[in-house]
């Protein structure tokens, strides 16, 4: 008898417009292609991951209030050190970390979890660096925009 062996089938790349998509429905996206879920031979413990590529990230909206109630808070551990940036001070300073923060959370909290985030590569502007890689435009399920 003849048994077959489960070999992860080679990454694909992907590209993604942020360009008046809701960062929610686009982080959800993103993170459900880094782990692999898209494919048939997915496992939890495995790492499936396409690549996936995310052009236009400050042009990336929220719906309703949030633009102006939305805040990233980091603190050192020391008092008094407690930092609330809204969002509007962070699409100007560091528009990558805003997806990459929402697509972060999104994912398993475990070691693979980093290794998926390297395959996500975010840039704020239309132009990127891998195009030898030849990647293949994403069909978002969420069609909704702004």
């Amino acid at each position: 008898m003849k048994t077959t062996t489960n070999k992860p089938s080679a990454p694909a790349w992907h590209i993604v417009d942020a360009k008046g998509k809701v960062l929610g429905r686009l982080a959800t996206e993103i993170a459900h292609v880094l782990r692999g879920k898209h494919k048939v031979d997915w496992s939890p413990h495995q790492v499936h991951s396409d690549h996936v590529i995310v052009i236009n990230t400050k042009e990336v909206s929220l719906l309703g209030k949030k633009p102006e109630q939305k805040e990233y808070i980091k603190h050192s551990g020391y008092f008094g050190s407690l930092k609330k940036i809204p969002f509007s001070r962070m699409i100007k300073k560091n528009p990558n970390h805003i997806i990459s923060h929402a697509v972060k959370g999104m994912l398993p909290k475990n070691k693979l979890r980093t290794i998926m985030m390297d395959h996500l590569h975010l840039f704020d502007s239309a132009e990127h660096t891998h195009e030898a890689q030849q990647p293949q435009e994403l069909n978002l399920k969420s069609q909704k925009t702004t």
